[in-house]
């Protein structure tokens, strides 16, 4: 049987497969009508529907302001929501249609389609409602050339219910005017007046009203009754002063529906309005706003159902999260989300296409049992590396409902037009959703239409159903491939297939799945398909219409084919490719390693690669090699296996990896070579959007080829041939690291014949270096009889190499001795290892290190040697030895300076005698600093033992420092008698120098009175000498009996001297005591003249020097004259005030309180003035001889002495 023979409706008859918003003739109705199909999810739909709508027409003239009026239905592209939207237009317009003599109500419809008598029944109480209905798509009635982007929606709206309403639709200013005379009963008046101006009628001219701009004034004036001037500036106005917004359009539908009666309600049915939306936050406000005032305005009298291919939420998830947050209310507004589901598709193209007669189903359902035709097909329609799973035919009346189609077309079929579309491989007209799954279904129906059962559709049926609406660019490569004359018919037909799933990422173009997707037979021989294939690809990618990456196969457009031309024509060496192979196994594979460390003793080897020859990263000297032969390599060929086994036992052995043949490895290393410098060539700015977009595909691709090629040579890796020193070697690992960790345990342990020298590895190595280097003389005799714990054979090598270079002259740099002895072949000695054998040979005086050529002392030997960074600046010297009898020398040389025997052994014997004279220094080093004052003995002494000390501490080397030692015997043995009477002077005689010196400087106040005492005098001198001696050590013991003489004598001249002035100052506080008395002088005065005095006394008590006691009693003499002058001046103060008392300042009173007036005449001074008379100054010579001058001098006596008593003066006689 013909396949077209096998279903109810004819095949070929037109289905008008997209349903548009906008295609209302009765032919198109009547089919949209009678061939809808209630799938299971849509019955659910219309409940949920019919409930909603009925909920808010049960609510009558009370309609709750704040319920729900919206309804948001989504679907994939071709998923039948537009059908379903404009079937409920249908429904609840139930308006009668027509079509060849027959005539039903769109309700009547659905009484075979509804099994439920109860959902009928409410789709019929529904219907019956008084409802207008507004159907239209967003795109085809938007003014895209307004420019008011931000209110497209609001005007879409507003033209729909101006048009419902007979009003203008293009123009809503003249809507608006329209409404106004409608208003004032006027608009039919204005109609017949324009008509009767212009001949024309008003609703079939209004669009063009600017012709007749002059006619419009005079009808609306002549309307309204209103002057043409006022008319005039109304009509001119009207456009600008229009104002149209969401608040005024809301206005106006409840004034439309309140025109029509409480119980009106109008819907809104909106095409595509996601698709119209976009991401534009500003349309999708828009829609939100209208929404919200037609719920509070209008009440649920106002509906509004929108189609989307996303739902709502997917819709505002393109937009910013800030900007979600402004759509809270569209979605309180809106019901849950009628979401159309492939399964929908399923159904429609089953019941509207694939609908089969009853014998048809039987015979199919027979061909389907007949030679166990279902584990054929499950075998047959297989696919490899999907990213979803295909539907399979689940059993006989699965296979009945869907043949000749397989059931994974209808996921791919849908998938591969959502992809053409958002690729933008095709015109505008499939993007907008015109062209259909079921309109392709038919297309592909047709093509088999005439095969008998048996045959299947395979995916190139497909692509004629979308050919016209492809962009230009990818027809063009196809239809070109047609008159190619390499190319056969069945290659357009993968090529077709090719393109169809280029932007489908669940089908990947391998050839598993393409034979698939191209078997056309259900006992189809699928081996002679493969190869057929197989061939076709070849052709397809010579000609340069496919690439390939991996195993999948990707169509190209002529400029990605142009570009795939220009990447094949990018030149390679050999050398570039062995690079990139070797980064891959080195790198990638292998994950950077280019260390191995040992099992045996956890030592870090290094080891160089190479990959064909070439090496790869930097090479190091001496360091092991791994070398890896690919099938790329220019003499793979001749690369048998004894020239592998010949080659891995030179350059002193190494692990030599030969990996298997791939045909695959060269052409994608080459593919992504080529692409890569091709990539990086191609970096101008000037490409365009296409070009650029292709490049980024091309990186990804290449991105992709990089991690199949590093899979692909680790599973080369895993499967290779290993030769490592000459034999061939069996690995047991499976995976590429494990397996070259086995070859080089395998090398190492076959190349480093010395590595048995260390029989015991130290776990904590560093440790055991610092217990060596501190280790004491005890320990050190440990050593030598504990060598079996030590690795003798490894110590002898070192002592032996150590003393081999010794002999030559040779320098032994420790870093050198490590890296390029013993860490290569045939030792391989972890460094640690090295260094504690170092450190034995080092405690055992056998070495010592020189670092900055100097000696390293022990001490600082274990930082150094595990500090890498110092290593490099260490040298290894043999150690030289003293002579026994040098030794020897020192040793007693020792005992006479410091009492003490040293020990016999030379280290030792350097470590004590040094720690003895560093005591010595340190001491000295004290003394020198009191020394160095001047006020202390020993100066040149001490330095010239410090100079004698300070080489011998600076020696490191033991045979040197017991020469010089030994050298300077004569001077050690004259320092030392120095020392021993320095010490004894700092430590037991200093506190006695120091009375002396301060004693001998108290009395250098009275030096002159002393030294004329016959006891004193010569003391005083003793203490001199004693102080300036060079070696005062033995004198100091006369220091305190010399003190006690000079003592004495000095306490009695200060005792007498003190006694003297003492007493002098007493008589002149005794005669200024009078005096103030006398004169009546106040508290005041008598601490002003005695405080001077009373201050000499304490300093006389205290003064220790005789100079001074005498200096103080001329200062007396001279506070005596101040004071008394101090208490004339009072007096004659007094006298001239007529002041009783001195120093007081009051009148005399009388018994009766009157004051008494004193008279300056009657006041008589207390005391009379003094005149001091100096005999000496009389004289006027030093000595008086003859009885002239004494009577001379006599009569100047007596001349003064008598003008002072005439004047009223006390003499006074000094």
């Amino acid at each position: 049987m013909l396949i077209k023979n096998l279903f109810e409706r004819d095949i070929f008859r037109p289905i008008n497969g997209v349903v548009k918003a906008d295609q209302l003739d009765n032919s198109s109705v009547w089919q949209e009508l009678d061939e809808f199909v209630i799938t299971r999810e849509l019955d659910q739909y219309f409940r949920k529907f019919i409930n909603w709508y009925l909920e808010a027409v049960d609510q009558g003239k009370n309609p709750d302001a704040n319920g729900k009026m919206g309804i948001w239905i989504s679907g994939f592209f071709g998923s039948g929501k537009s059908h379903f939207l404009k079937v409920i237009s249908y429904l609840l317009s139930n308006r009668t249609h027509t079509h060849d003599g027959e005539s039903r109500q769109a309700v009547e419809f659905f009484e075979s389609k509804v099994k439920d008598a109860m959902l009928f029944g409410d789709i019929k109480r529904a219907v019956a409602a008084d409802t207008d209905v507004i159907l239209f798509n967003m795109d085809s009635k938007a003014d895209h050339g307004s420019g008011k982007g931000r209110d497209l929606i609001l005007r879409v709206f507003l033209r729909v219910l101006n048009e419902l309403q007979g009003y203008s639709g293009d123009h809503p200013h003249i809507a608006h005017m329209e409404r106004y005379l409608e208003q004032k009963g006027k608009l039919k008046a204005f109609q017949d007046a324009y008509e009767k101006q212009t001949g024309l009628n008003w609703i079939a001219e209004r669009d063009a009203y600017q012709f007749n701009r002059d006619e419009v004034v005079k009808a609306f004036s002549e309307a309204l009754g209103q002057s043409e001037a006022a008319a005039e500036k109304w009509i001119d106005g009207a456009e600008d002063n229009f104002s149209m917004s969401v608040e005024n359009f809301c206005k106006w539908v409840k004034e439309y529906l309140d025109s029509k009666g409480p119980q009106h309600r109008i819907v809104f049915l909106a095409d595509e309005v996601g698709q119209f939306i976009g991401s534009d936050s500003h349309l999708m406000l828009n829609l939100q706003t209208i929404t919200e005032e037609l719920g509070t305005i209008c009440g649920r009298r106002a509906w509004v159902v929108v189609t989307s291919q996303e739902d709502m939420d997917t819709v505002l998830g393109d937009m910013s999260k800030t900007k979600k947050q402004d759509f809270s209310k569209i979605q309180g507004r809106f019901h849950p989300p009628l979401s159309l589901s492939s399964a929908n598709v399923d159904e429609v193209i089953q019941s509207r296409l694939l609908a089969k007669l009853p014998d048809a189903r039987d015979e199919v359902a027979r061909y389907f049992i007949e030679k166990n035709r279902s584990d054929i097909l499950k075998s047959q329609l297989t696919f490899k590396n999907c990213g979803m799973t295909f539907r399979q035919f689940k059993d006989g009346e699965d296979f009945v409902k869907n043949y000749p189609f397989a059931p994974y077309q209808f996921q791919l079929i849908q998938r591969i037009f959502e992809a053409i579309r958002k690729a933008g491989a095709t015109g505008m007209h499939l993007a907008r959703g015109e062209r259909s799954m079921l309109d392709a279904f038919q297309s592909a129906a047709k093509t088999a239409s005439i095969k008998e059962v048996g045959v299947l559709v395979p995916l190139y049926d497909f692509y004629p159903s979308i050919e016209s609406f492809l962009d230009t660019t990818v027809k063009k490569t196809i239809d070109q491939a047609e008159t190619n004359p390499s190319l056969e018919p069945f290659d357009i037909q993968l090529l077709q297939v090719l393109f169809l799933i280029r932007y489908v990422d669940e089908m990947k173009g391998n050839v598993d799945n393409l034979v698939t997707l191209c078997l056309d037979q259900i006992d189809g021989d699928r081996l002679a398909l493969r190869h057929r294939v197989e061939e076709s690809l070849g052709r397809l990618e010579k000609e340069t219409l496919i690439s390939r990456s991996g195993d999948n196969y990707f169509f190209l457009t002529n400029e990605e084919r142009d570009i795939n031309k220009e990447i094949k024509q990018v030149d390679l060496s050999s050398g570039e490719e062995a690079k990139l192979q070797g980064e891959i196994i080195f790198e990638d594979v292998l994950k950077g390693q280019r260390k191995h460390k040992f099992g045996g003793n956890s030592m870090l080897f290094d080891f160089n690669r190479r990959c064909d020859g070439f090496p790869i990263g930097n090479q190091k000297d001496g360091a092991l090699l791994v070398s890896v032969i690919t099938p790329l390599a220019d003499d793979y060929d001749v690369f048998d296996k004894g020239k592998a086994i010949l080659e891995s036992s030179t350059e002193g052995g190494y692990v030599l990896i030969r990996l298997g043949n791939d045909e695959s490895l060269g052409r994608e290393l080459r593919t992504y070579l080529q692409t890569e410098k091709y990539l990086s060539r191609k970096n101008d700015g000037t490409l365009t959007e296409s070009t650029k977009r292709i490049l980024r595909d091309s990186a990804e691709d290449n991105r992709q080829r990089r991690e199949r090629l590093t899979t692909l040579l680790g599973e080369m890796l895993a499967a290779a041939e290993f030769f490592v020193t000459g034999q061939p070697l069996k690995i047991k690992a499976s995976t590429p690291m494990a397996a070259l960790d086995e070859a080089m345990e395998y090398l190492i342990l076959n190349t480093f014949s010395k590595m048995s020298f260390l029989k015991r590895i130290t776990t904590e190595a560093n440790k055991e270096i610092q217990a060596v280097l501190r280790s004491n003389d005890i320990a050190k005799e440990q050593l030598l009889f504990q060598t079996g714990e030590n690795n003798p054979d490894a110590l002898e090598d070192l002592r032996s190499y150590l003393q081999l270079c010794s002999t030559k002259g040779q320098q032994v740099v420790l870093h050198d001795m490590l890296e390029k002895r013993y860490s290569l072949r045939p030792y391989g000695w972890p460094d640690e290892e090295v260094l504690l054998l170092l450190a034995r040979l080092i405690v055992l005086s056998e070495i010592t290190l020189m670092m900055d050529s100097t000696l390293l002392p022990i001490d600082k030997v274990y930082e150094a040697i595990t500090t890498p960074a110092k290593r490099r600046k260490i040298v290894i010297r043999k150690r030289e030895t003293s002579d026994p009898k040098a030794i020897q020398n020192a040793r007693s040389l020792g005992k006479d300076l410091f009492a003490e025997m040293g020990p016999d052994g030379e280290d030792g014997l350097m470590t004590f005698l040094q720690g003895k004279l560093r005591s010595w220094q340190l001491a000295l080093q004290g003394y020198k600093q009191l020394a160095d004052t001047g006020n202390y003995p020993g100066k040149d002494e001490i330095t010239q033992g410090l100079t004698l000390i300070s080489p011998l501490l600076a020696d490191k080397e033991s045979r040197k420092f017991i020469e010089r030692f030994n050298t300077l015997k004569n001077d050690l043995l004259d320092l030392v008698d120095h020392y021993h009477d320095l010490e004894h002077f700092y430590d037991h005689q200093k506190a006695t120098w120091e009375k002396l010196r301060k004693a001998h400087t108290a009395f250098q106040l009275n030096r002159l009175e002393l030294e004329k005492d016959n006891q004193a005098g010569p003391a005083l001198k003793r203490m001199q000498e004693i102080l300036t001696a060079a070696s005062p050590y033995g004198l100091i013991k006369e220091a305190d009996a010399l003190i006690n003489k000079v003592d004495g004598v000095n306490a009695a001249l200060l005792s007498g001297r003190r006694t003297q002035a003492l007493s002098k100052i007493d008589a002149h506080i005794a005669t200024l005591n009078k005096d103030i008395a006398a004169a009546q002088g106040n508290a005041s005065l008598r601490a002003t003249c005695l405080k001077p005095l009373e201050a000499l006394k304490d300093q006389v008590n205290g003064q220790q020097s005789l100079a001074h006691i005498t200096q103080a009693e001329s200062e007396a003499l001279k506070e005596l004259d101040a004071a008394i002058g101090r208490i004339e001046k009072s007096v004659q103060y007094a006298v001239g005030s007529g002041q009783k008392g001195i120093g007081s300042k009051h009148d005399e009173f009388t018994n009766d309180g009157a004051a008494n007036v004193v008279k300056e005449d009657d006041v008589k001074p207390p005391i009379k003035p003094r005149r001091v008379i100096k005999p000496v100054d009389l004289a006027g010579t030093n000595y008086i001889e003859t009885p002239e001058a004494a009577n001379e001098f006599v009569d100047k006596l007596r001349d003064q002495l008598l003008q002072a008593i005439k004047n009223g003066e006390r003499v006074e006689i000094r």
